[in-house]
Parts: C-alpha cells; structure tokens; sequence
C-alpha cells in the first residue's frame, strides 16, 4: 500500500516548526513604510530584509512562474552559489551551496512551512523532501545564503531554503493545470479551496512526470496529495493543520554496468501531519507551538552476479531500502522590549528512527534524539546600527553536545543601503548510516568473510566556522537593487568514506572556501527587469576532488518582459565553470539558456494562461556523470482558475 498517498492522520507525532507560525508580531510601524521585503525565517523573527543576519535571496510567485521551472531544485538555480543536479536521482535531486560535496543535499536544510523535510534515510538529505508540494502552490522561496545553525540547528550547516506554502485564503476555488512536450513531460495538477477567513481549506492533488537525462535510465513519475486547512479558532488563538503524502518512482542504474549497478526501479514513498498553533499574548508578543510526523519508506535493491564469467548464476540481494520516522515538537516565544528590542526563545525536541537490516544488519530501529534550545536578540542600539546576536545549544544523542552562535551587525550606512558584517559557526553531525553502518553479504544462507561497509562509529561532527561582509543597496531613481556577499567559509572535520575494506567514514583535515557572490536586479526599460548573479568561489583543499566539487565561477542572467497585448517573455541563462560531483569521476561545464513565453487568457469568470516553455535552447551539457546529457525540452502549460 502506498504510503506516501495516505494522510497519516493517527499518532499526530511530534515535529518541527518555526518562524511562519509566528511571523505577525512586533513588526514596526517603520517596517511597513517601506517597499522592503519582510523575511520569517533567518533568525526566526520576521525581519525587513536589510536587517536579517546574513544574506538572503528571495524567489517569489511572479518570479517561479516566470521561471518555468518544474521543481524547487531547478528554481534554485537563480540562486547565487547554488548548484542543482539530478544526475543522481531524477525524484531526489542535488541542491547544494558552495560545493556538490556528496548526492544527498545533506548539509543545507529544508523547510516547507517551517516543517524540516531531513530525511534521515542513508547519508541524510533534503532530495526528495524538495519534492513534497508542487510549485503552484508556493507563495515564495526564502534562501539564507551562509550557515543557520544557530536558529535550526545541524541540518542548517550551508544553509537554510524555507518554502512558504500559500494561506488557504488565497487559493479559494478551482484551479487545474497541464503540461506536456518533449523528453516526455507529462504534469497535471489541480487544488481545490473552499471556506471564508475564519475558516479555509484546500486540497492539492498533482502528479508530474518525465524520461529525465538522456543516456540515463529515466521514466519519472511524482505523485503528492497535500491538504491544508487554516482555522481562526479566536480572536487570540490560530490554528494551521497540514498532512500529505508523495510517492516517486524513478529509474536508476546503468545499461554498461549490468552486474554491480544494474537498470532498475527506484520508490520512495513518505507522508506527513502537522500542527501549527499560535497564542496572541498581547500587541507585542506570542507564543507558538508546532508538531508534526514524518513517515518514509524507500525500495532499491537488486541481484548482484558473482561469477557471471563463468556461467554461474547464483547471485547475492543488495539492497538499500528502509523506513524512517522523523517526530519534531517546537515551541518559541516571541516579544518586544520597548521599542528598540525584540527577543525569540524557544525549544524543540526531535526523534529521528531508522530501520534496514541490509543496512545495519539489525532488525531494531536506529533512534537518534535531539533537544534543542534556542534564541535571538534583535537589538536596534543606534538610529542606523542593528545588532542580531543569538545561539542554539544542541544535545544529540550520538554526537553530544554543542553550542552554535552567530552575531551579526547591520548599519544603514545611507537611506537604502546597509553594510553587514559578522561571523556564525555551525555543525553537522553524522548521519545514522555514516555513524552505524554495517552491510554484511550473504550466499546460500552463509554471510561472506567481511562486511563491504563496517563504520567504526568514531566518526565526529564536522563543523564550519563563517565570516562574511555584505552591502545590500536600493536605488529607486535608477531601478537598482544590489546584494553582495564577501564570505569565508573553514570547514573542519569534513566526514568522508574511506577507499579501503571494509568501508568506514572519518574526519578529514578539513578545507576552507572563500569567494564574494553578488545579484543585481534592474528596471532598464519599460516593462522589463534583469537579474544578473554571480559567485566566484575557491576552495583551498588538498583533496583534488574537495577542490572541484564547486566551479571558480558560475553566472545566471535572466530577463522579464511584459510585451504587449499582455504577452510574458522570459528569458534564462546559465553559465558555470568545470565542477564535480564528490564520488564521480566526471566534471561537468554548464551552459544553458531557457525561453518561456506566456499568453493571458479569460473567458467569463475564468482566467488563465498558456505558455510555450523551452529548456536548453542550446546544445546539450553534461549532467556530472559522463554519459548524462540535458538536452532540449519544449513543452506547452495551460493554467486554468476561477
């Protein structure tokens, strides 16, 4: 039975939440006499974005829709520093920051309505998490560029994506889209919202598809259900319940390795609840309380020949499957003091358990606890200067304990501009598998001499530890934004697999990454507005792979234009130096331009759009691994609501 379509409505677990279920409170009068964005989750306070403790690029609705991206890891792309991939799986692709260290996106954490979708499963990762709700109903991406462990604990090593669904409110009626075109792109999804402000609801269903890279074994297919429902239960009290499921069924493997990593299907499945409540305590202050449950099970496995040479037959299971369940509870508090500081505290206690006997050679779960303490001082000493200095003590159960800081200073050096400047450190504990993992082989009933992978469990958290300056400039007169980032980045006891038998995982000597990073956004003409990025980065690492994990310099330019009769033009281009993926021996150079063109339509009621999107107008590019190419895809959108 599928998991990831049922709504897992009995044992309401326990899990995480944070900022969005608070981000009404103590925002200033000031705060809303300007065009500046307000940003929840960087430092758990909702925060105008020239005051946030570090750098963020925000990715809104006009902007994903204009993208023509299918799925949030494409979208990260516009993103400066960001590296996106699914050569590894098409369901669970690669997102990372400053470096495609490893394939599972494990050290940026991900939040989908402040929901962290961590998946504790083999290394630990945000892949298929990134998946669980379909693009139309997201109402903005937030992107903290740096380290957050500080308001989010391990998981937010290199950074935080926060997906912000849209309220319920918002999306009253029907809506229902398709897609179709080359490389067999085949979408259909449809929400239904029904209900008035005290009361409103709405149910996503959608289910996206395609044959993914060339020369790979594609045939995708991502199914999800997603139900919201936001209650005002009194004038004091809000209440937000969530609960869905997602199922992906994907190839893998290789046609020219039939034997050690053969053609085959790949599933996941996973499901979710989750309870968001908020206490109005007073003008200036709040109390929030959130609790979910995360379900997965995953299926990849097959035989292995062993003297296929010779005409034997007989061959041994490998198998990587499993189940994880992920229980979080958060509360936090949340106040202003006087009219100069603002204070966020809080806890959270989060259960993640573990089961595969191929994996751990054990029929008992894994169960790895943390309990976390958190908190942030917003402290406004001067007219102009902004000081954000806060913390998160962790206790896990298998890393022990550790204290994660950051301090920040934010001057308004001139109206519209702001210098920022400060340091943070963060941690990453290994995963289940890094710190247990134990695969043992067996023929006939009889386990072969060793284990391939043995961990010895003395494996360490590896750290960062960051320093960066930033200038974040608006020039109204000239249609100017800039955001700028000057970042150093020591990475210490980076954890790796060794090349020996058996398999184990150590800490390395670490490395460190330095580079600046910017985004400009201009308003040239009539109509139009053009966001250039770029990152420059060097990682200084005596491990040759380490060191092109990230490319010297990546660049994105992209161009909005409203033509007439309400015609929509966009066009993208990505450009990024050689890099690799840690564990393939291939690099990859990435050029790409992308075209989407949309029409307005309307009839009645009713409106809608219909849009020619093409990805990769040009040649096709390498996809890390040697034998994967992007090729073009064209396909047609039609939207349609009510």
């Amino acid at each position: 039975r599928r998991v990831g379509l049922l709504v897992l409505l009995a044992g309401a677990g326990l899990a995480a939440a944070q900022a969005p279920a608070a981000v009404q409170l103590a925002v200033s009068e000031r705060d809303f006499l300007t065009d500046m964005p307000i940003v929840l989750s960087v430092s758990r306070l909702p925060q105008r974005l020239d005051e946030t403790p570090g750098a963020v690029t925000l990715l809104d609705r006009d902007t994903i829709r204009r993208s023509g991206a299918r799925d949030v890891a494409d979208l990260l792309r516009l993103v400066p520093g960001f590296q996106s991939s699914t050569s590894f799986e098409s369901g669970a692709p690669i997102a990372s920051y400053h470096g495609a260290f490893e394939r599972f996106s494990a050290r940026i954490q991900v939040l989908v309505d402040g929901r962290s979708v961590y998946s504790p499963a083999l290394f630990g990762g945000t892949g298929p998490g990134m998946q669980g709700v379909a693009l139309e109903d997201i109402e903005r991406i937030e992107v903290l560029r740096g380290s957050n462990s500080a308001a989010y604990g391990s998981r937010a090593m290199l950074g935080v994506v926060n997906i912000v669904t849209r309220h319920t409110v918002d999306t009253l009626g029907l809506q229902a889209k398709l897609s179709g075109g080359e490389n067999g792109v085949r979408d259909v999804q449809t929400h239904l919202g029904w209900g008035q402000d005290g009361a409103s609801f709405r149910l996503a269903l959608d289910r996206r598809g395609d044959d993914g890279l060339s020369g790979a074994n594609g045939h995708n297919q991502i199914r999800r259900v997603n139900f919201r429902a936001d209650l005002r239960a009194t004038a004091s009290d809000d209440i937000q319940l969530r609960a869905g499921g997602l199922v992906i069924d994907s190839g893998k493997g290789f046609a020219t390795k039939p034997t050690s990593d053969p053609l085959r299907d790949r599933s996941f499945e996973s499901g979710y609840v989750q309870l968001d409540w908020r206490r109005i305590l007073g003008v200036d202050e709040d109390l929030a309380l959130s609790m979910s449950r995360t379900q997965e099970s995953h299926r990849d496995n097959f035989p292995f020949s062993l003297l296929p040479r010779f005409g034997i037959n007989d061959s041994i299971l490998i198998d990587f499957g499993g189940r994880t369940r992920s229980d979080v509870v958060t509360l936090q508090h949340t106040a202003r003091h006087g009219t100069d500081v603002r204070v966020v505290v809080g806890g959270e206690i989060r259960r993640e358990q573990v089961s595969s006997k191929p994996l751990f050679n054990t029929d008992a779960a894994l169960v790895t606890d943390f309990t976390r303490l958190f908190g942030n001082v917003e402290w406004r000493f001067a007219r102009d200067l902004v000081l954000n200095a806060g913390a998160l003590a962790e206790k896990g159960s298998d890393s022990g304990n550790s204290i994660a800081p950051r301090l920040m200073l934010n001057w308004h050096v001139a109206p519209g501009q702001t210098l920022r400047a400060g340091m943070s450190k963060a941690y990453r504990p290994p995963s289940t598998f890094e710190k247990y993992a134990d695969i043992r082989y067996f023929y006939r009933g009889r386990q072969f001499p060793g284990p391939a992978t043995k961990s010895s469990g003395r494996v360490q958290p590896e750290s960062v530890q960051a320093r960066e300056l930033g200038y974040l400039a608006e020039f109204p007169r000239l249609g100017l934004n800039l955001d700028v980032r000057a970042f150093h980045e020591q990475t210490s006891g980076f954890v790796e697999g060794t090349s020996g038998q058996p398999r184990d995982f150590v800490n390395s000597e670490g490395f460190s990454i330095q580079g600046l990073e910017y985004q400009l956004k201009a308003r040239p003409w009539g109509g139009a507005q053009l966001i250039f990025n770029q990152a420059y980065m060097d990682i200084d690492s005596g491990a040759a792979a380490t060191a092109a994990s990230a490319p010297k310099l990546a660049s994105s330019l992209t161009l909005f234009q409203q033509l007439p009769g309400g015609l929509d033009l966009s066009l993208m281009h990505q450009h990024s130096g050689m890099a690799k993926l840690v564990g393939e021996g291939a690099s990859s150079r990435i050029s790409r331009t992308d075209l989407r063109l949309g029409w307005p339509l309307r009839f009645g009621s009713k409106r809608g759009e219909v849009a020619l999107v093409v990805q990769n107008l040009g040649s096709p590019y390498q996809d890390y691994v040697s034998t994967f190419r992007f090729q073009r895809r064209a396909f047609l959108t039609l939207k349609v609501e009510n």
